[in-house]
């Protein structure tokens, strides 16, 4: 069994540790924030016994004050059962602190009433300080937007083979619109089988329903603008860190032209495993 991945995430409030910790949840770990750090022994120990479970990351700052003196000795105590915790300290100028505090109006957790903040700032800096022996990577985001610190944890902790999952649904307008799609797609121009009394029972995965669909010489040219699109979009998509992508087929019952034009482009795309099809208004499935 590989031994599990620990990264635990670090540093000044503001820094952006909520945006990595978010950023390694896409990216599969099995993600903790603000646990008191003498329970992390115990944690692992129940999340090893499981085998789906081999990266984790939990994030501790000032908010553990009651817990944080005894850090540097549970991680010496991991590393001596085997463990091998990698700090990452996402740091901050203190006026860049300053103003991130201010624009989002947070409390922080040393100056509850809000009289001292650049003070609060400067105790959590010394504070933490006894971390330095112990951090393996230092991230300074003072001149990083939340996109940009979100492309540095994934060229960091990405697997080579994660990919972009997409799916292709079909649907009927009549009942809604599909709306967790990323991309919509209505193909109600196309000539309508419903209206060919021997198909308006049949649906979009019947062989006689797609020919009929492809007779018309639209269908074949929209699958060609589409599909060229589609393969446009997708690795810009994915280089920009998007994890699922939704592109929806719709005519008006869902039934016969969007399902015959998403089993189409699945088709086209199926030797792709991070490719799936659904048709939200049938019950069978290719």
């Amino acid at each position: 069994m590989d031994p599990i991945q620990l990264v635990l995430i670090s540093g000044m409030g503001g820094a952006g540790k909520t945006t990595a910790l978010h950023t390694l949840e896409d990216l599969g770990f099995y993600c903790v924030d603000n646990l008191p750090l003498v329970l992390l022994p115990r944690l692992l120990d129940i999340l090893d016994a499981h085998l789906e479970i081999r990266r984790v990351a939990v994030g501790f700052d000032i908010r553990d004050s009651l817990f944080l003196p005894f850090a540097p000795k549970i991680i010496d105590d991991l590393r001596a059962k085997g463990y091998a915790p990698e700090i990452v300290f996402l740091d901050a100028e203190n006026q860049v602190l300053l103003r991130r505090y201010k624009e989002t109006r947070r409390i922080h957790p040393l100056d509850k009433k809000g009289i001292d903040l650049i003070g609060a700032i400067e105790r959590e800096r010394r504070v933490l300080q006894q971390f330095s022996p112990y951090i393996q990577t230092r991230l300074d985001t003072s001149s990083l937007s939340p996109h940009q610190l979100r492309d540095l944890i994934r060229t960091r902790y990405a697997k080579q083979t994660a990919e972009m999952r997409i799916a292709v649904v079909s649907f009927g307008y009549k009942y809604g619109i599909l709306l967790d799609a990323d991309l919509v797609f209505d193909v109600r121009f196309l000539k309508n089988p419903y209206f060919v009394p021997e198909l308006s029972r049949l649906t979009g995965l019947d062989k006689a329903v797609s020919d009929y669909v492809f007779s018309d010489p639209d269908a074949e040219q929209f699958i060609e603008q589409t599909c060229s699109l589609i393969d446009f979009l997708v690795p810009r998509y994915q280089n920009e860190g998007k994890r699922y992508l939704t592109i929806g087929i719709g005519c008006t019952g869902g039934q016969h032209r969007s399902v015959a034009l998403a089993q189409e482009i699945y088709r086209r795309h199926q030797d792709n495993p991070a490719w799936t099809v659904h048709h939200r208004e049938i019950h069978e499935n290719d």
